[in-house]
């Protein structure tokens, strides 16, 4: 738990205290739902919980105020007893979970680039994979920001309630793209993958020409790809391990018009030998896939997890201060006319009263209610308490008199 925490737990008293138990969200069957809260401090999290109303819940909240709250994806015929077998499994909602923290060549510390990031790759897996290519109803759809770094997408079909994991891990692998044959999809028939492809062929080849020519972002496109290419090594099906920033330089120095031409011509040749070419599809790959959150320290998705639990909404989220907020689906969409604004709408802090705050971490990027912080360690900034919250429960500053 970060220092200076103290001041903030009461602030989150007093949201919890506010809140009408009435108007509280609470997701279907709670009765059928296992609760998870972190309380402040050095308290391990309080677990087992189960609530059979709106008042059960909203008691809990005005008494301990914790830290963040949690309830399980899963519906379990007896959610409080404490061993998971004990519970007896009945459903789980399917969860979709993007974490701009994965993202490849996106710093944790610029939070507004972060964060507009990783809501166009959530806008993407609905209307590129979730609906048109697995047919899900948005009748079935709740969406969510997550309170930090990404959002939630719930799917509560009930046709769907009872995939194990293994069912769920292939949709996983297929919005990654784990498995996918490029030869054979181009070859194919037209598709969402082949579109896909096709649009990564040409960021990569992009970001290549760049890195050769050393332009303005060569840095930027190579810790990229780079990262992109750790993520691909990780996968099961993936026959390249390892390919360092050297062998990035290589391909593109090698990704000529003349080789790149002949490739788009015929997309089985090994344009840049057998082991390059190999990494070039992966990078191809990669770039087009969708950055799923892993689960804990695993590489394994959320939505593979059958017992997992997720951050309730209306709940405020206990490393930045900001509220997990729901909103229709259509308001995910960045480009839409009413699109949901993860630098506004999730405060509930005064923007009014102003806070001395001292830096501890470089290049920290915040932008919140319209306010822009931007730093580095040791600087001293006056902000608001939204800012101050944020800051603060980041870790990358404390506050000074």
């Amino acid at each position: 738990m970060v220092e200076g925490w103290s001041r903030f737990a009461l602030r989150f008293s007093d949201y919890y205290k506010s809140l009408n138990h009435n108007d509280l969200f609470v997701p279907p069957r709670l009765k059928n739902r296992e609760w998870m809260f972190i309380p402040w401090g050095s308290h391990p999290p309080d677990r087992h919980r189960g609530f059979l109303d709106k008042k059960g819940l909203s008691d809990y909240l005005k008494q301990r105020s914790p830290h963040s709250c949690f309830h399980s994806t899963a519906y379990y015929k007896l959610p409080n007893e404490r061993k998971m077998l004990d519970k007896q499994w009945l459903g789980a909602d399917l969860i979709f979970d993007l974490d701009g923290d994965h993202l490849p060549g996106v710093s944790d510390n610029d939070f507004p680039t972060m964060i507009s990031k990783i809501q166009e790759q959530a806008w993407t897996l609905w209307s590129e994979f979730l609906e048109p290519e697995f047919g899900f109803k948005e009748k079935y759809v709740q969406t969510s920001f997550s309170g930090h770094r990404g959002f939630h997408i719930h799917v509560r079909d009930p046709s769907l309630l009872h995939l194990d994991s293994n069912a769920r891990r292939q949709l996983v692998n297929y919005i990654r793209g784990e498995g996918i044959s490029v030869q054979t999809i181009l070859s194919g028939p037209e598709s969402g993958w082949q579109s896909r492809i096709n649009t990564g062929i040409s960021s990569v080849t992009h970001k290549l020409k760049i890195i050769d020519e050393k332009g303005p972002d060569h840095k930027l496109y190579l810790d990229e790809l780079e990262t992109v290419m750790e993520k691909r090594a990780k996968s099961p099906e993936s026959k390249i391990k390892k390919a360092s920033r050297a062998k990035i330089k290589e391909i593109a120095e090698l990704a000529d018009e003349e080789r790149l031409g002949r490739l788009s011509r015929d997309n089985k040749l090994r344009v840049f030998g057998e082991k390059n070419t190999s990494i070039f599809w992966e990078m191809v790959k990669g770039d087009s896939s969708v950055v799923l959150g892993s689960a804990g320290e695993t590489d394994e998705a959320v939505t593979v997890d059958v017992k997992r639990v997720i951050r309730w909404i209306g709940s405020l989220h206990g490393k930045c201060g900001l509220r997990v907020t729901e909103m229709p689906l259509h308001r995910l969409n960045p480009d839409s006319s009413n699109a949901f604004d993860p630098l506004t709408e999730p405060i509930v802090f005064s923007s009014d009263k102003k806070f001395n705050i001292l830096l501890n971490k470089d290049d920290v990027t915040v932008e919140l209610a319209g306010k822009r912080v931007e730093g580095d360690a040791g600087d001293r900034l006056e902000v608001t308490e939204a800012l101050a919250t944020f800051i603060v429960l980041k870790g990358w500053g404390s506050i000074v008199n």
